[in-house]
């Protein structure tokens, strides 16, 4: 007869527990949870009670795991870790995956290419998350990512270059035929300038005008890159934007360089997903492609 698992203590206060320690702070442990501060500050009490040991140092504004807690929140969140691995592999692979990007990406680069993967992965049912706010592998339930940035993007996270960020400036050919180039005479100070949230303009002028930037007419300011885009293809005035986001556009005959000089940036776009991921084999497949289409 074998002998059974020991008691435990309460699974529910074990959750709460790892959760505090991320935070060090109930209020958004609460938050993340669904529940109440004080629901979590007496979670906390009961397993302190239970375990007859301090876990946490309390303090007016923060929480400090003590050398106890710090030791035992290791081992619980690699044992929370087995649970889940355990629990997934009970589950058939899905065919669905969700990958978390930032509209312009969403927009401008990976929404004209979704007929080529759908041909190439008609069983995987693609969930696109588009946000400016960093999605979170766990909570969010994202498979994969497309982040802005420099790695290493976290912990037992597995990052790959996607595109080098090399920033151009760009208008509508028709707005250039009206107000002439903008690097012959003092044609560039008829020109508005379309700011986005990176707004890189300042950078890119210094370089282009190594005597001095010129005075732009006015300055037109979007919080997403697409929208400035998007403006300068209807002829509203120049807009800086990463190259592949404009190849098309380009490519169409809507959008031109409208200077030879390129900025690059210490950011660039990553591939990124947890290296064990809930669904290895679609987010293998994806990764293959995203690397596939973004080198053609």
């Amino acid at each position: 007869m074998t002998e059974g698992i020991r008691r435990l203590p309460s699974l529910n206060g074990l959750r709460v527990f790892e959760v505090v320690t991320r935070h060090l702070n109930f209020r958004l442990a609460a938050e993340e949870l669904g529940v109440t501060q004080g629901a979590v500050a007496q979670q906390i009490r009961g397993l302190e009670a239970e375990l007859g040991m301090k876990l946490f140092d309390r303090f007016p504004r923060t929480l400090a795991l003590t050398e106890t807690g710090r030791s035992y929140v290791t081992n619980i969140r690699r044992a929370f870790e087995l649970i889940s691995e355990a629990t997934e592999t009970l589950k058939p692979e899905p065919l669905h995956l969700t990958i978390s990007v930032t509209p312009t990406f969403a927009s401008k680069w990976l929404i004209p290419r979704l007929t080529d993967f759908t041909a190439i992965h008609p069983n995987i049912d693609l969930r696109i998350l588009a946000s400016d706010r960093i999605a979170n592998f766990q909570t969010d339930a994202v498979d994969l990512a497309v982040r802005y940035g420099r790695p290493p993007f976290g912990a037992g996270l597995n990052a790959e270059l996607l595109f080098d960020d090399v920033i151009v400036a760009v208008g509508s050919p028709l707005l250039v035929e009206k107000l002439g180039l903008p690097v012959q005479n003092d044609n560039f100070t008829r020109y508005p300038l379309l700011h986005d949230a990176h707004d890189f303009w300042p950078q890119l002028l210094e370089l282009a005008f190594p005597n001095g930037p010129p005075t732009a007419a006015k300055n037109i300011r979007f919080n997403q890159t697409s929208l400035a885009i998007e403006a300068a293809i209807a002829g509203q005035g120049l807009a800086l934007t990463s190259t592949f986001f404009v190849e098309d556009d380009i490519a169409s005959g809507r959008l031109l360089r409208v200077l030879p000089t390129e900025l690059m940036i210490d950011k660039d776009f990553y591939v990124v997903s947890p290296r064990k991921p809930r669904h290895p084999a679609s987010v293998t497949a994806v990764r293959a492609w995203l690397s596939k289409a973004a080198n053609r």
